[in-house]
């Protein structure tokens, strides 16, 4: 999986990525590497990373191997390996994951549950 704590995002790391000038309402499934610029309503379930980018604002509960939030998310978040908020990031909802980076200057409304590294599929 792509490390990318304070790293550039490459558009090439990404198998897909949703343009800042879509937006989405309902279910996102996937398992490669995914980026999102643009905006997002529904639920999004995933077995790799996901990226929100600064420009992209999501309201979605979030089932993920690994989460970066560089934008706007709203919603509850399940992690299997790490989420990262960063300086630009946004993040109101509830929090499992086993690690957990936060930014100065990132914005966190919610609770946070630690856990242990588990499959994806023991998480839901």
């Amino acid at each position: 999986m792509t490390d990318i704590h304070n790293d550039v995002v490459e558009d090439e790391d990404f198998d897909t990525i949703l343009s800042s000038d879509i937006d989405f309402s309902g279910i996102i499934n996937f398992e490669k590497p995914f980026l999102i610029r643009g905006r997002v309503s529904g639920k999004i379930a995933a077995k790799s990373l996901l990226v929100v980018d600064e420009t992209a604002v999501v309201d979605a509960d979030i089932n993920a191997a690994a989460v970066v939030i560089r934008g706007s998310v709203r919603g509850n978040i399940t992690v299997s390996e790490k989420l990262e908020i960063t300086t630009t990031g946004k993040l109101t909802g509830n929090v499992t994951t086993p690690e957990f980076f936060m930014a100065n200057g990132c914005i966190f409304n919610g609770r946070c549950t630690m856990t242990d590294r588990k499959p994806l599929e023991q998480m839901v």
